[in-house]
């Protein structure tokens, strides 16, 4: 068994709204990724511990379903933990049953929310093998990521479902200039010096450079492929767009004014870079105040002395 998931963020926000969001089950189901929905079920008295169901869509039409209680609430000077029990008979479920809590520690001007949860799982040391390799890290990205995007809710506004539409649109956006950059710098430049793109770069450049048009479709490729890698490596930033943009203006008007007759061709510069374009300013606007797992500690504060 792998060790206990740990997440701690810090949130500048009231304890009693915080609270709300993270105890309320049709508001706690809104910024948690591990949770499709959450519903409290009916108890006979206030003593009785409270027990609830969830279900986590894990794509494809397949939903996996959990049951839960809570252990108890207590609040000593000031701090609020929140204890709970969960577990599922779903056989397709990894996890089988685990625990955990919710901490509240107020600070002067905000509250340090933190959680800490462990599990068993199914299917032997197959199990245990998958959920070291992969579904524990996994959880304990999932956990962090909701926890900050709880946090721009509370801070700045921002409501889950505009968060998580805003990390879809950026990774797209990402994902696909990457892809472009990419294939446009090794391929065609790097691995098989196409005369098309010796084409573009002489009609690129001014007449004294252009002696020198072979090496710079190398060096042009070099620059291409780092800004894939670069789209993809500093993930929330938004320079690499910016970039983007840039490179393409440099590249594309130059060309435009000196070889126009490149531009009316049935597959030409003019399509690609006004795709790039546009992918480049969607990704500027969505990536502003996007969630990120690195702004929570993933560690006990007697581990990181």
């Amino acid at each position: 068994m792998g060790d206990p998931i740990y997440v701690e963020i810090t949130i500048d926000a009231p304890l009693d709204r915080l609270w709300t969001l993270t105890q309320v089950p049709q508001e706690h189901q809104r910024w948690d990724l591990r949770f499709s929905r959450i519903d409290y079920l009916p108890r006979e008295s206030e003593d009785e511990p409270q027990r609830f169901t969830y279900q986590t869509r894990l794509g494809l039409g397949v939903t996996i379903a959990g049951t839960g209680r809570s252990v108890g609430n207590r609040e000593v000077n000031g701090e609020r933990v929140s204890s709970l029990w969960f577990g599922s008979d779903d056989r397709r479920s990894l996890i089988r049953e685990g625990s955990g809590y919710w901490k509240y520690i107020p600070t002067e001007r905000s509250v340090r929310f933190v959680t800490l949860y462990d599990y068993r799982t199914r299917f032997g040391i197959l199990g245990e093998y998958l959920d070291d390799l992969l579904f524990r890290p996994l959880m304990g990205w999932a956990t962090a990521w909701s926890f900050d995007r709880l946090r721009l809710w509370l801070e700045r506004g921002i409501d889950p479902g505009l968060s998580a539409a805003r990390t879809v649109v950026n990774a797209i956006a990402r994902l696909s200039l990457a892809l472009c950059w990419a294939w446009q710098g090794f391929v065609p430049k790097l691995l098989t010096e196409h005369p098309r793109e010796q084409a573009l770069v002489e009609a690129a450049l001014p007449p004294w450079v252009r002696a020198h048009g072979l090496s710079l479709v190398a060096v042009a490729g070099l620059v291409e492929v780092a800004l894939a890698l670069a789209l993809l490596v500093f993930w929330s930033r938004r320079w690499p767009y910016l970039a983007t943009l840039l490179v393409l203006v440099v590249v594309t008007l130059p060309a435009l004014v000196s070889s126009p007759g490149l531009f009316v061709e049935p597959f030409n510069p003019t399509s690609l870079s006004v795709a790039m374009v546009g992918l480049s300013l969607c990704g500027l606007v969505a990536c502003r105040h996007l969630p990120s797992a690195r702004r929570c500690l993933r560690r006990k504060p007697e581990e990181r002395r």
